[in-house]
Order: structure tokens, then C-alpha cells, then sequence
């Protein structure tokens, strides 16, 4: 088994290259010139989408083939007192380098909107921001001319006090999305209310990829373990291309699954700096020989640090060939 390994929006080792430097929108209303105001938050944008892709050059430089990028990106979009601002055509052309730069190196490119986009919500207001919110996460990966390979990913949500309904009105939610948007979801297991099993099931439900983050699962049991659902969680990716390449025929769009570990034993569900080999490598070793290729999004503190220090103790491992300063098999 192949495995490769990204991390999440920041890096620890680029210095001043946050891409999700904002304005509250108090200070944006303290601006007298409103139009002055939009140049200002497109400028911050601008700068945020600047080093994204001075991230994904950081990342070339070490063989890292897997990112998410901030969704905050564009401060202040989507706030309901700038509906009539749509930046996304001052953009275009920062959204293409980076996306013409992740194609050039066959990186794997997702977004993860946050915890207010839910469809399983009995609001409508809710649910209208979510839609909103997800349209906006597809126009960016649009925007870098990226195909159906690059994914948004959610949870199903919240139960509202009756987790057969709230799934029931997820599922109905979900297939109200427009097909562009439906294509490039993926769901994830919680740590607190739809376990693995529940969320393979919608999965298979609504036919989309599901990501599984097995220390959700550690904090969220299902009835069965992750690895006794892995072969149907990877059936879920089956016929999933990744990025059209003309320099390369085209090939099926590896699982991605999500790592962390537990801050302490006090806060088992926040993330801790690093990640704990202890329970990932189990995981591993009874997948591979059913799993040919898999990716690895790191959901560390220490973000690509971590990644550097997990393929550090993971190159002593037994059975292990190292093939870059981000992948290995196993």
C-alpha cells in the first residue's frame, strides 16, 4: 500500500504565509467608503490566495501531494450585510495560478467547510447559509479550474433530538444540491453524534466517497471497528478519477481518510501537536493488502511539522520503505 500524507491550511515552517488573514466587520464598518471598504477585504483575499500558493511550493519542495485549503480565503463573504458583493471575478486569476499549479504536480486539493454548514438542520435559515456556503467552496474550486477530484468535506450534522429524522432531512437536503456540488462532497464520521457506521450508511445512501477519521471513531464507537467497515468505506470511492492529466493515463482517486490524536486524556476528543503512530499503524497494516494507494489528511496542531515527525517515526518501522519526504509503503 502507497500512502501519502498532507496537512491542513497553515504551515509551521513558511513564516508570514497565513491564508486566512481577515477584518471583522466591525472594523470593516467603521470604513467611510464602502467601495474603499470591498478593495480592501479583495486585497486581503488577494494576499491569502498569494501564499496558498507559496504553501503549495513549500509543498512541491517536499514531495507533499495533499492540502486543504483555508476556507478563509475571502474574509467576510457570505456575511449577510455584503450579499451584493461578489469578489470572485476580481479573483480569477490568483484562483487559476493556484489551481494551474496544483494540476502541474498532481495535488489533491480539498476544502472543509466549517461546523455552521449543516444540512441535517431544521432551519431554514441554517440551511440556507449551508447551501450558500457550499456553492461558494465549489465556485473557489471552480475557480482554479480544478475537477470533480477536488472534494468538500462535511459532517452529516446535528440530531436535533431525533437522529433518524435529522438524517432523513440530511439526506433530503443533500439531494436538493446541485449536481456540480453533490459530485465533489465527501462525508466524515463525528466525534459526538454520527459514528462511522452511521455515516457509511448515509454515504452509501446519497452515493458519495466517505472520509473516515478513525480518531472520531475512537471517541465515537460504532457497532463494528473501522477496520471491519473499511472494505465497504473504500467501495464508497470505486470509479472516483483524480485529476485529468494529459502527461498520465487516468487512474482512480485513492481513499483519503483523516488522523489526529487525542489533545489529552482530559480533552480525548481535541487534537493533539503530534500524531501517535499507536493506533494509526494497527489501522494501516490490516487495510494494506486490500487497499492499494491511500491518502492521509493530518489533523495535527503542529500541521506539516507533524507530517515531518510522523514520517520520521514511521521510517522506523518494520515493513516500511520510505519513497519521499511525504509518502511511504507499507
Amino acid at each position: 500500500m502507497i500512502v501519502r500524507l498532507g496537512y491542513v491550511a497553515m504551515s509551521m515552517i513558511v513564516q508570514n504565509a497565513s491564508p486566512s488573514k481577515t477584518m471583522t466587520y466591525t472594523n470593516f464598518a467603521k470604513l467611510d467608503d464602502r467601495d474603499a471598504a470591498l478593495r480592501k477585504l479583495e486585497r486581503i483575499a488577494a494576499e491569502n490566495l498569494h501564499n496558498t500558493l507559496r504553501l503549495l511550493k513549500h509543498n512541491r519542495a517536499h514531495d507533499i501531494e495533499l492540502y486543504r485549503c483555508s476556507s478563509k480565503l475571502i474574509p467576510l463573504v457570505g456575511h449577510e450585510m455584503l450579499s451584493d458583493w461578489d469578489p470572485m471575478e476580481e479573483l480569477a486569476e490568483s484562483f487559476a495560478e493556484i489551481g494551474s499549479y496544483a494540476r502541474e504536480h498532481r495535488m489533491r486539493i480539498s476544502f472543509h467547510p466549517d461546523h455552521f454548514t449543516v444540512l441535517s438542520t431544521p432551519r431554514e435559515e441554517v440551511l440556507r447559509h449551508s447551501f450558500a456556503d457550499l456553492d461558494r467552496h465549489v465556485r473557489m474550486l471552480e475557480a482554479m479550474g480544478l475537477d470533480a477530484s477536488a472534494k468538500c468535506n462535511i459532517h452529516i450534522g446535528g440530531t436535533y433530538g431525533n437522529k433518524q429524522t435529522a438524517k432523513e432531512r440530511f439526506i433530503r437536503n443533500f439531494d436538493a444540491l446541485e449536481e456540480r456540488i453533490r459530485e465533489r462532497m465527501t462525508l466524515e464520521n463525528d466525534d459526538k453524534t454520527f459514528n462511522a457506521l452511521e455515516t457509511l450508511e448515509v454515504c452509501e445512501e446519497v452515493g458519495v466517497p466517505m472520509v473516515l477519521d478513525i480518531h472520531h471513531d475512537q471517541v465515537n464507537r460504532s457497532e463494528e471497528t473501522a477496520e471491519e467497515l473499511w472494505p465497504r468505506i473504500r467501495q464508497t470511492w470505486q470509479g472516483q478519477k483524480a485529476q485529468a492529466d494529459t502527461a498520465a493515463p487516468p487512474h482512480e482517486l485513492p481513499p483519503k481518510i483523516h488522523v489526529s490524536s487525542p489533545k489529552s486524556e482530559k480533552d480525548p476528543r481535541g487534537h493533539a501537536d503530534f500524531i501517535d503512530t499507536g493506533i494509526l499503524m494497527p489501522f494501516l497494516r490490516a487495510i494494506a493488502p486490500t487497499t492499494p494507494r491511500l491518502d492521509i489528511m493530518l489533523e495535527a496542531k503542529k500541521k506539516d511539522e507533524a507530517l515531518f515527525h510522523l514520517m520520521e517515526a514511521i521510517g522506523k518501522k518494520e515493513g516500511i520503505t520510505i519513497l519521499s519526504q511525504a509518502s511511504f509503503e507499507l
